[in-house]
């Protein structure tokens, strides 16, 4: 008997129905064993031993070890199949290391697709563990748990803050930094000046002075210019260029991530989760197959047997003139391409194909993928763009108009994509126009915008930090900490927020930043390539960072509670706003010499059920006293809404319905119906 073993439930069986009698393939049911939370600072680390790890079987496992140990006494060979990845190399490793497998009696084996093809392509490919990889892997975990621990400590001691993180902790000061820059900024006026043409269903709007380039800054300006325009408009030129526009890549892991995120809505880990399932494989009615690849990659690679059947596919479906061509990325350091980009395991598997065998949710991310990868192989949209220069008394005024010519790959993807034609009227050159209807408005500058979710994720990527597999987790971390609200979808950093930024800032610089983050990335590439020693950079690391932890606890100074004004009725100590296992609660200062604690609750202003769980969305205010209004089971519920919630949900995407303007919206999509006094 030959014996596979994977980490997934749902892929074994997927695999099972691939293989024949000879096999037997089981799960391990994700990791098996992890550090202990003994020793010194409970790190299961021994520090002064090379960093010598001391793993324990995670719990529940034991079972399934024990199971597995059975197993392997009846096989004749162990196939370790876990993802194809860092993290999968090392599960295998725990799996060959804790269950005692002889050298001679393993293989490794790699399924980058879950298909018949693809799984019997990668049983006959098989190789040892990498054991680069496993101690770049092993490395990651030692950092981020020195760091995670040891500063969590730090943290909960000085601040009140829940935890902190080699990477989340980088990815919450951007957060608090773009507020800070929010703050800061002050708005400065400008004006724009726009000539209406009715009959010509025409606006131009002022750009230039005698062709140099033109900013109204003042309404003295504005005014003078408007008076110095007379009714007559001459067309000073016309010019026509036709333009390619091309289709995106395939999807990498963040932009899957930013995407799903910006066009269906999906929070990272949602997206993750239902990414996990497509790949593992699922009934389809006339078979069980996985329906992507797999989705932890930061690839945009495709393999040249793909690309050919989809071209094949395009000329059948579309037409020749529809095929396209494989776009190559410019070279970045920080990819590993490892194995192929996010695609759909067949093409001719469309989405129409498999829609009654998936959820809505899991309907919408395949048909994303679906449509993102067969835009990618086809041909460029075509548009014939034109500018009409307009001449009034040396001022000179743009209107910009753009028709798609061919659809290209906006065929299949312009959904996803504005794609509409902006028509300007037939006119002809020195051909004079006429109109009294010149405008100028007033507008300000505005400051850079919150983070969404995608745009963290996007961030992050571009300064390598992180890896794609970690950014859903960073993203529930910096949410479930209490470290950000989450209003409109942006990112809201919160009082402690704030206050653990600071406090890491304060004695961390040097080691929570963005170019150090990025640095240790690249470290652990190395180490991957066996190009660095693990124990050298653990050991350069803990040095520094020891150190530093150690003056940070004597010298850091403790957050002190904030007082609400009242007096302790039992010893006249200011009452102070203390943090406990569920939440926010009034205090005497004088603990533990006086336990006075307030009991009177606070007053609850409750607005409607929560459209997401069990809970009732409540009135709340920021740390600067602005009203907004949530979910009472935060942080385990996000939803938040800055705008007072009607007491309807969306019939299109089931999110809050709110009173912006007069007029009941949802705040999440465009859908509004006006408010009927």
């Amino acid at each position: 008997m030959k014996l596979v073993i994977v980490e997934s439930p749902a892929k074994s069986k997927t695999i099972e129905k691939y293989l024949g009698k000879d096999y037997k393939v089981v799960s391990s049911v994700g990791h098996i064993r992890d550090l202990a939370t003994t020793g010194p600072y409970g790190l299961g680390v021994d520090i002064e031993h090379d960093f010598k790890p001391n793993y324990v079987p995670m719990s529940g496992k034991k079972k399934v070890i024990a199971e597995l140990k059975k197993l392997i006494k009846e096989a004749d060979m162990v196939y370790l199949a876990t993802d194809p990845d860092r993290e999968g190399e090392a599960i295998s490793w725990h799996l060959y290391d804790t269950l005692k497998i002889k050298d001679q009696d393993y293989l490794r084996v790699l399924f980058y697709e879950i298909t018949k093809d693809k799984v019997l392509e990668g049983l006959s490919n098989p190789r040892k563990i990498d054991f680069n990889l496993v101690k770049s892997q092993e490395t990651r975990r030692i950092l981020d748990r020195i760091i995670g621990f040891r500063l969590s400590k730090l943290m909960q001691n000085k601040t009140g803050g829940k935890s902190a993180g080699r990477v989340q902790s980088v990815a919450l000061k951007l957060v608090v930094d773009r507020e800070r820059e929010i703050l800061a900024f002050h708005p400065e006026a400008y004006f724009t000046i726009t000539a209406n043409f009715p009959d010509k269903e025409m606006k131009s709007e002022l750009y230039a002075y005698k062709r140099k380039d033109l900013e109204v800054k003042t309404q003295d300006e504005a005014n003078q210019i408007v008076n110095s325009l007379s009714e007559n408009f001459i067309v000073s030129s016309i010019e026509k260029k036709n333009k390619n526009r091309a289709s995106k890549f395939p999807f990498t892991t963040s932009t899957l991530q930013q995407e799903a995120s910006t066009k269906l809505g999906f929070p990272a880990k949602k997206t993750m989760s239902i990414a996990q399932k497509l790949y593992e494989g699922m009934d389809i009615g006339t078979e069980h197959t996985g329906l992507i690849t797999y989705m932890r990659t930061d690839s945009i690679r495709l393999s040249e047997e793909f690309v050919g059947a989809t071209f094949h596919y395009i000329e059948e479906s579309y037409g020749k003139n529809y095929i396209g061509y494989v776009k190559k990325a410019k070279k970045n350091d920080n990819v590993q391409d490892a194995h192929e980009g996010i695609r759909p395991t067949s093409i001719s598997r469309t989405p129409d194909v498999v829609k009654n065998y998936l959820t809505p949710d899991e309907y919408k991310l395949y048909t994303l993928i679906y449509y993102r990868t067969l835009a990618s192989l086809m041909a460029d949209a075509k548009t014939s763009v034109t500018t009409i220069i307009l001449d009034n008394n040396d001022y000179n005024f743009k209107s910009t108009g753009t028709v798609i010519t061919f659809d290209g790959y906006l065929k299949v993807y312009g959904k996803y994509e504005e794609a509409n034609d902006t028509l300007l009227p037939d006119l002809k050159e020195k051909e004079e126009l006429t109109t009294n209807d010149i405008k100028a408005e007033e507008h300000f500058t505005k400051p850079k915008s919150r983070y969404t979710e995608a745009k963290l994720i996007k961030e992050l990527e571009e300064l390598g930090i992180g890896r794609p597999s970690t950014y859903a987790t960073i993203m529930s971390n910096i949410k479930d900490r209490g470290y950000v609200l989450v209003v409109d979808k942006k990112f809201q950093p919160t009082e402690i927020g704030f206050t653990v930024t600071d406090k890491l800032q304060e004695f961390f610089s040097n080691i929570i930043n963005v170019k150090y983050t990025a640095n240790m990335e690249l470290e652990l590439d190395e180490i991957a390539e066996g190009k660095l020693d693990n124990i050298q950079v653990l050991r350069t690391f803990y040095d520094v960072f020891d150190a530093t932890l150690h003056e940070a606890f004597s010298k850091m100074e403790r957050t002190k509670p904030k007082e609400t004004g009242e007096a302790c009725p039992l010893c006249d100590s200011p009452l102070v706003v203390r943090k406990g296992k569920y939440g926010e609660f009034v205090a005497c200062s004088n603990y533990p010499d006086c336990t006075y604690i307030k009991k009177e609750p606070k007053e609850i202003k409750e607005i409607m059920d929560c459209p997401k769980c069990d809970g009732k969305i409540i009135e709340k205010k920021t740390h600067k006293g602005k009203v907004f209004y949530g979910c009472s089971n935060y942080p385990k519920c996000n939803v938040a809404v800055w705008d007072m919630p009607t007491g309807g949900i969306c019939p299109k995407c089931h999110e809050l319905m709110v009173n912006k303007n007069g007029q009941v919206k949802c705040h999440s999509c465009n859908y509004s119906e006006e408010i009927v006094n």
